[in-house]
Parts: C-alpha cells; structure tokens; sequence
C-alpha cells in the first residue's frame, strides 16, 4: 500500500465483504451500479472474472471497448472503481471519456476520489495512454475539482442526448506523470 495507505489493486475475490457493503450503500442512495444483478445471479467471483475480462477484446461485449478494472483500497477494504478505456467509441468521445470513477457513499469527502484518478492516471499511461477524456455533469462540482486537481483542462460542454443533462470534456496529458498538482 502506498504511504497513504490506499491503493489501486484489480478486481479480487478477497474484497467481496467490503464491496457488498459499498454496493447497499449505492442501492440505498438510488444507485444501481452496472452490472450489480451479476453478483445476485450468477455469484461474486463470476462478477470478479467477468470484470477481469473486460479488457480482452474478445470478451467485450457489442458497442463495448475494452477496459481495464482497478479498485481503490485500504485496510478497511473496497473504497471505489475506476475503469480505464483502451480507446473510446462515440458515445466515449463524447459522453463518457477514458476513466470512469466512483467512491462509495460513506467515503466521500475525504479525497479519495483525487488520490484514486491520480494513482489511475499512472495506469492509463502504463496502458499506453498519453492523453486521456475525462467528463462528467456540469453539475457535479466534486468531480470537476478532482478532474481539475488531476490536470484536467475544460475542452467544451456538451448535452447528453439521452438524458438531456449538460457534460463538461475534460482532457489531461500523460506524458512525464507524477502527482497530483496541489
């Protein structure tokens, strides 16, 4: 673990109890994380594998691009996700960007959400990523700091044709990455 004592790891077996946990907290708030109703069907390390495949392109479901699944820990176990897109489709290009990232409800607030982009922008360069698209709503200040806080520079706004809500572009060059600007 890192001097903070979080860190990103890939998907595992191991935090099934904390991940569990996390995944009420995102049902109580009225959430329903992608691919949730695997666990309750098919079991949790199905859920794990399935995850891990995600970034073969032969296991990549239709209208998918390939990813690679990291989750944020520490000693108390499954802090978030962060999910890093090989190559972005249309819908990426213009909605959903490179990384997508969440911090369980009940770890919010305490800058997770900016120490676990920075530690998946090192991976998105050891993908051989050297620029990366981050969005997210214009309303969500949270995200737009830690986005900012990480580098990113606002490209534009768009309006998600599916929900009608407003999306800030973000972009964040990766060569020579170190840390997180203060």
């Amino acid at each position: 673990m890192d001097d903070d004592g979080v860190e990103l790891v890939r998907p595992d077996e191991g935090f099934r109890a904390s991940y569990l946990d996390a995944l009420r907290e995102y049902l109580a708030e009225g959430r329903t994380p992608a691919r949730s109703e695997v666990i309750e069907t098919e079991g949790f390390d199905q859920f794990v594998q399935q995850l891990l495949a995600m970034e073969n392109p032969d296991s990549v479901p239709p209208g998918f691009v390939p990813q690679t699944m990291f989750w944020l820990v520490d000693r108390a176990g499954y802090i978030g996700r962060l999910s890093i897109r090989h190559e972005l489709n249309e819908w990426l290009r213009t909605i959903g960007g490179h990384i997508g990232y969440d911090i369980r409800p009940s770890r919010r607030r305490e800058g997770m959400g900016r120490r676990q982009l920075e530690l998946g922008l090192v991976e998105a360069r050891k993908l051989g990523l050297v620029r990366v698209l981050l969005t997210c709503d214009a309303d969500n200040v949270g995200s737009r700091k830690i986005i900012e806080g990480n580098g990113g520079v606002l490209e534009d706004e768009v309006i998600d044709p599916a929900t009608g809500e407003t999306k800030l572009r973000f972009w964040i060059d990766l060569p020579g990455i170190s840390h997180a600007t203060s």
